[in-house]
C-alpha cells in the first residue's frame, strides 16, 4: 500500500555504518513519496554547482578542515526551500551534533513544521562486524556481496560478469571498529537529546530489510499521528 496520501513530516534516521540505514531511506523516501536529504549529497551539489555555499565550504575543504556547523545548517535551510518537503523529508547523515539538532528544532519551529521523529536503526556489534568485513564488491557492476550472508555462486567472483571481487580497504576489523566506535561516541549525545521528550524511536536492524522497512512505516506513521494529535 502507498504511503503518498501521509504527511509524514521530519522524520531523522540514525543507524551506525552497516545498519542498512542508506537502504531503509530510500524504501521510505519511495513509499511515502518524500525526499531523502542526505547532507554529504547537499554539500557535493552546493561544491559542484559553484553556489555561495560550496564556494565557501571547498575553501574551508581545500585547508583540510572539517565544514562548520553553521555552514552545513544553512545548507539544509537552503534545502527545505524547496517545494518538495511539503508532506514530509528524511534526513540522512545530519543532524550529527547537539549543536545542529537545536539549531533544526528551531529551524523547524519557525517554519511552522511538525518536530522530528528520530528512527535509530540498532544492529548488534557483531552483525555490524560481519556486515562491513564480509562485504566484497565488484569493480565492473558495483553489484555488493556479503561472504557471510549473500556470497556468490563461487567464491571471490561476481554472479553477473565472472570478474573477481574485491574488499575496501577501509572493510577491515580494525579500521570498522574505531569506525563503530567513532559514531557511538557522535550519536549517544544525540540520542540523548532527542529522548529527553521520548522522540527515539528504536528499531531492529538485525532482521530482513523488509522486517526493517516495516518496523519503520510503523514508527513513522504512528509518531506522525502522535504528532497530529497533540498539534
Amino acid at each position: 500500500m502507498s504511503g503518498r496520501n501521509i504527511t509524514v513530516g521530519p522524520v531523522i534516521l540514525l543507524g551506525a555504518p552497516g545498519a542498512g540505514k542508506g537502504t531503509q531511506a530510500k524504501l521510505m523516501a519511495e513509499h511515502y513519496g518524500i525526499p531523502h536529504i542526505s547532507t554529504g549529497e547537499i554539500l557535493r551539489d552546493n561544491v559542484a554547482r559553484g553556489t555561495e555555499l560550496g564556494k565557501k565550504a571547498r575553501t574551508v575543504m581545500d585547508r583540510g578542515e572539517l565544514v562548520s556547523d553553521d555552514l552545513v545548517n544553512a545548507m539544509v535551510a537552503d534545502r527545505l526551500n524547496k517545494p518538495d518537503v511539503g508532506r514530509g523529508f528524511i534526513l540522512d547523515g545530519y543532524p550529527r551534533t547537539v549543536v545542529q539538532a537545536e539549531w533544526l528544532d528551531r529551524e523547524l519551529a519557525a517554519r511552522g513544521q511538525r518536530r522530528p521523529v528520530v528512527i535509530r536503526v540498532d544492529v548488534g556489534y557483531n552483525q555490524l562486524l560481519q556486515r562491513l568485513t564480509g562485504r566484497r564488491i565488484c569493480p565492473v557492476d558495483g553489484k555488493i556481496y556479503n561472504v557471510y550472508f549473500q556470497p556468490p555462486l563461487h567464491e571471490g567472483v561476481c554472479d553477473v560478469c565472472g570478474t573477481q571481487l574485491f574488499q575496501r580497504v577501509d572493510d577491515t576489523e580494525e579500521v570498522i571498529s574505531e569506525r563503530l566506535r567513532s559514531y557511538e561516541r557522535q550519536t549517544l549525545p544525540l540520542v540523548d537529546y532527542f529522548g529527553r521528550d521520548g522522540r527515539v524511536i528504536r528499531v531492529d536492524g538485525g532482521q530482513t530489510i523488509g522486517q526493517v522497512m516495516e518496523q519503520i512505516f510503523r514508527a513513522v506513521e504512528g509518531g506522525a499521528a502522535a504528532r497530529t494529535a497533540n498539534d
